[in-house]
């Protein structure tokens, strides 16, 4: 398949990399088709050895232990005998790392690949052989930060019994996202995927095919938030499947997707060192686990989770001029909100793109309405603070509290 160059294309252009995305009347990409890039700010790392699982609960915030038991009914079944393809799979996991006091550092997308005794073999009649083969886990992180990272697991890896690999140029990261993506199907089933078939049937057999290849690589359902879409770990040097020409797109595209959700991701947007997990609202994105037992930076995420306000929270921002229009590419990421009628600041622009972005602010004054937020040194462009659909309920319920009190 041909394939554009990719270079840094206004964030408007999406499939095919010439036709305008049709942002609906308030600019967002809500009622897009859907569409997949290529996540060139992401890497593959690689972990194998006897101690991989233990290794990692101990360090990172989430349970890894699930991806390390039996597939079990709970889990997606394959009804389709495909060679190579598995019959039962395990969902990936969404992870941090955090430093001992309990900050951020780096985010993980770990991936357990399926095993041989979990594929049908070429025969397409019964499951592959070699169930002792060596255990491994794949997982997604950030590119900038890949050296830092390796670096810093192998500091932790003392005497365990793991190898931590970088496989960044045998294998990518993809993200599939859109509208029709969001839509309800039964868990775990991709609705293109499920679509594909002769009339009214469905071809079970092309389904479980189109969302995997031949090497036993698949698609998920985001970890995180099902309205995310779909992702995935593919060899570098294969299509990643249910994806062509008309539809991949700049990853700038699946930035502005997930500003509108208000979504951080990496330590760009997330800043090292620094960003408290749940200030980022790590726990609404399933990236901790509150009875999973010790892990770096426990301390604080527990005790702040179990006892604390959460005065501040990521929100997802609009900007606007004055007289209600979309302002593209005049906010920068570090930019200070203010109340425009106090002057006081009550955040900060973590990340900008276009006319959206996502910003730390204390929800008290940032979801107070009317809205008078605006952007220090530029008192003509306003800031509009969204609350995600996707927020639990007890996390308003923190707010109101605060502003009782």
């Amino acid at each position: 398949m041909h394939r554009f160059k990719h270079s840094l294309l206004h964030p408007r252009f999406g499939p095919s990399f010439n036709i305008p995305i049709r942002f609906n009347h308030d600019h967002s990409l809500s009622d897009i088709g859907s569409m997949a890039s290529r996540l060139r700010s992401r890497s593959v790392i690689r972990f194998s050895g006897p101690d991989t699982l233990k290794f990692l609960q101990g360090l990172v915030t989430n349970d890894v232990r699930r991806l390390g038991e039996p597939v079990g009914n709970a889990e997606r079944i394959s009804n389709v005998p495909t060679p190579n393809m598995s019959f039962a799979t395990v969902p990936p996991m969404y992870a941090a790392l955090l430093t001992p006091q309990g900050r951020f550092l780096y985010d993980f997308f770990l991936y357990r690949p399926s095993r041989s005794e979990e594929r049908v073999d070429p025969t397409g009649s019964a499951p592959g052989s070699d169930p002792n083969g060596e255990f491994e886990l794949f997982a997604d992180v950030d590119s900038q930060a890949l050296d830092d990272i390796l670096r810093t697991l192998k500091r932790y890896r003392l005497r365990s019994k793991v190898t931590i690999e970088n496989v960044a140029e045998d294998f990518s990261c993809w993200q599939r996202y859109g509208n029709n993506l969001s839509s309800k199907c039964a868990s775990g089933e991709d609705p293109e995927g499920v679509a594909i078939g002769w009339g009214s049937g469905t071809d079970l057999a092309a389904t479980s095919s189109s969302q995997g290849n031949e090497h036993g690589w698949q698609w998920f359902r985001d970890p995180r938030l099902e309205i995310l879409g779909y992702r995935g770990i593919f060899p570098s040097t294969t299509e990643a499947p249910l994806v062509g020409a008309d539809k991949e797109t700049h990853e700038d595209n699946y930035l502005l997707w997930r500003l509108e959700k208000g979504v951080a991701e990496g330590s760009t947007e997330i800043p090292k060192g620094e960003a408290i997990p749940l200030e980022y609202n790590l726990e609404g994105l399933n990236a901790i686990s509150f009875d999973k037992g010790c892990y770096v930076g426990q301390e604080l995420v527990a005790r702040t989770h179990h006892r604390g306000v959460i005065r501040k929270r990521v929100l997802p921002l609009k900007f606007l001029s004055s007289c209600g229009k979309v302002e593209d590419q005049r906010v920068v990421s570090g930019s200070e909100v203010l109340n425009a009628e106090t002057g006081k600041k009550i955040g900060t622009v973590t990340t900008a793109l276009a006319c959206q972005g996502l910003g730390l602010l204390r929800l008290e004054e940032a979801l107070k309405q009317p809205n008078t937020l605006t952007v220090q040194g530029q008192v003509d462009v306003k800031v509009e603070a969204i609350k995600p659909n996707w927020w639990p309920l007890e996390w308003f319920q923190e707010n109101q509290q605060i502003a009782v009190a």
